[in-house]
């Protein structure tokens, strides 16, 4: 069991579904665009660390 390849992909989970927020409220202009943006930079910035945590780290069975 890889730590960092599950902590990557849960990563990669949550930073989708912040992404998904962010336009759907975008869409909807059902938040405040403050409160939109800053979940779509979280929600950017946690996709892009778990691609890169599945991605760089090697399987070792």
């Amino acid at each position: 069991m890889n730590v960092k390849r599950i902590f990557g992909t849960v990563l990669t989970i949550l930073g989708v579904i912040g992404l998904i927020y962010a336009g759907y409220g975008f869409v909807n202009h059902s938040i405040q665009s403050r409160e939109l943006i800053v979940a779509g930079i979280i929600g950017l910035i946690f996709f892009v660390s778990g691609i890169g945590l599945v991605k760089n780290t090697k399987d070792e069975s």
